[in-house]
């Protein structure tokens, strides 16, 4: 008899891992509380496009599904960079041209999973509210309108996003620890809108920012020749989302802080008021499962702020581990107290160092990269990586375009960042670096890079 199995939640991370619990051949029931977004528009001001990258793609490359997201990804080889009085600079991401990152939209990468997932016979049940668990019986309650019922769900993987009430149930047993850590900024989304002829009015093969050290601008591009640009700022304060309470003070604001992406927002005044400001949250708790009949995954296990384009990312990884620990037992028999077990073995210090290296990168983007140090870093970090490519990748490199495990990649990069500030010392260029020894620094003190997960 084929087993059962149940899922929390349709969003990016529950459809892409009904995928592959249906190719191994369980019979898997999604509950979505949202209704059908392949039906609906997406609401404003949640982000309408993500970063997609290695870790990411090799997920959806394992079920089959690259060439059917192909269409949807648009390259992004580096940041551009907006500063005041000058003209835009490309800060590529990678030591070449194969190390891109790529822009996707989230509805339309969803609405794909979705169609997959059902093509394998997986049952999505829409508008069905999740509204008690029990984890001791993995009984589910219930609501879809007015009518209450509960759902036999064990095993239960919950993918209910970072508000996950199965989160919050496992946070009340005894020993539990969850935490929501809130950062005092937030974002708004905004819209740079395509040319007349659906033409895109800066480069679109790139990552726009806008960096101003206590607050930055960035635009991703979309397929219809638009941006998507989100402004992330502090809440309160003297430059804040409060202080900018007026139409004229938001155009005032841009005018004196961003005033190239101004010229491209007709609509600026009015999307600011009318799209909510979001909040930005790192969630980390422990247990991430309960016996045999409940795991947390994605963010509901661990929600990170979006600053190392990682949080689809990590929870897609999520997928394809699952998936390994599976076929590395009996699939067909799973010990599901052992699975859920491993999993969050494996997981969850990969998980609290990416949410680590995201809050890291939020000030890299909004104010190191102004830095002229930052850059001349960089250039040694290629080029030791060009050199001795076992013993050194850049650490944003590790993240984005290897699968080296995060909690790895944060280790070695706070190493590295040591080596490279004394490798430099005080010195304005490379030209002075005796590479011998920085590569018998970088043996003995950082060893071979360690494979990925």
């Amino acid at each position: 008899m084929t087993e059962s199995i149940t899922i929390a939640g349709a969003g990016l991370a529950g459809s892409l891992l009904s995928i592959y619990l249906a190719k191994r051949g369980y019979r898997v029931t999604v509950f979505e509380r949202r209704p059908d977004m392949r039906r609906q528009h997406l609401d404003a001001g949640r982000s309408i496009n993500l970063a997609l990258a290695n870790r990411g793609l090799r997920a959806l490359e394992a079920v089959g599904l690259a060439d059917r997201v192909a269409p949807l990804l648009i390259p992004m080889k580096g940041r551009m960079l907006h500063e005041p009085d000058a003209q835009p600079v490309l800060q590529p991401y990678g030591k070449d041209e194969h190390e891109v990152i790529y822009s996707v939209s989230r509805p339309g990468l969803n609405a794909l999973l979705l169609d997959a997932a059902e093509q394998l016979g997986v049952d999505i049940r829409f508008n069905q509210t999740l509204t008690q668990l029990n984890p001791s019986t993995g009984e589910l309650s219930l609501r879809d309108g007015d009518r209450d019922y509960t759902h036999d769900a064990c095993p239960l993987i919950a993918t209910d996003g970072s508000g996950s009430l199965a989160r919050r149930t496992l946070g009340f047993m005894p020993g539990s620890t969850s935490t929501e850590e809130f950062l005092e900024h937030g974002y708004k989304e905004l819209t740079i809108p395509a040319g007349t002829d659906g033409q895109f009015l800066i480069e679109k093969n790139a990552l726009h920012i806008w960096p101003r050290s206590g607050y930055m601008l960035i635009a991703l591009p979309n397929l219809d020749g638009s941006f998507t640009v989100t402004l992330f700022m502090p809440r309160e304060g003297k430059t804040s989302f409060a202080s900018l309470n007026s139409p004229d003070a938001v155009n005032a604001f841009f005018e004196l802080q961003f005033p190239d992406a101004l010229a491209l927002m007709p609509e600026l005044a009015a999307e600011y008021f009318e799209n909510p400001t979001g909040k930005l949250v790192t969630v980390r708790c422990n247990p991430w499962h309960h016996e045999d009949k409940v795991v947390l995954l994605g963010d509901a296990a661990h929600a990170i702020v979006p600053f190392h384009g990682q949080g689809m990312n990590c929870a897609f990884e999520d997928c394809y581990i699952f998936d390994q620990i599976l076929g590395d037992g009996r699939p067909d028999a799973p010990d599901w107290r052992a699975v859920f077990a491993l999993f969050e073995a494996r997981r969850r210090p990969n998980a609290n160092a990416i949410a680590d290296l995201a809050l890291d990168n939020y000030i890299v983007m909004r104010s190191s990269v102004r830095d002229p140090r930052f850059h001349l870093k960089k250039e040694l970090s290629w080029e030791l990586e060009r050199r001795f490519p076992t013993l050194f990748i850049p650490r944003y490199s590790m993240v984005m375009f290897h699968h080296v495990p995060y909690s790895a990649a944060l280790e070695r990069g706070h190493i590295q960042e040591r080596l490279l500030d004394e490798l430099i010392g005080d010195h304005e260029s490379l030209a002075h670096i005796d590479f011998a020894i920085a590569q018998q620094r970088l043996q003995s003190e950082l060893g071979e890079v360690p494979h990925g997960e």
